[in-house]
């Protein structure tokens, strides 16, 4: 049972994070809809939101794990920082050669802070911290 409600946990940090980064995805495509046509390389101001969209997005999901795990939410926090360190980095390498390096780069490693942010900021909210 503990390993269900960790696995729980943990999935729905996931969620959480997914949904936000859908929310901003279609903002920025209804609002801006020339950031969001192929360019050979993306504006200032897609970059800037895309990197503080992700980093909030990572933030909500640390959020929600601490807060839906019993036992030692900021584990839990580590294990999906983890996670979605590995799903930006794949991301990275899908990328590659369409976006700037550095972004590119900067991206991978602006989530799991985002995670450990969240968890953290929750656990101290809690009273834990």
């Amino acid at each position: 049972m503990v390993a269900m409600h960790a696995f729980l946990a943990l999935a729905a940090g996931f969620c959480a994070t997914v949904a936000v980064i859908a929310v901003i995805a279609v903002l920025v495509r209804r609002l801006t809809p020339d950031w969001a046509a192929p360019a050979s390389k993306p504006a200032p101001g897609y970059i800037a939101v895309n990197l503080c969209g992700s980093f909030l997005a990572a933030a909500a999901g640390g959020c929600v794990t601490s807060w839906a795990a019993k036992a030692n939410p900021l584990q839990h926090v580590e294990v999906l920082a983890i996670i979605l360190l590995g799903f930006a980095a794949l991301s990275a390498l899908q990328s590659r050669g369409k976006l700037p390096i550095w972004y590119q780069l900067l991206l991978v490693a602006i989530t799991p802070f985002g995670v450990l942010a969240g968890g953290v900021a929750q656990l101290r909210a809690a009273g834990i911290l």
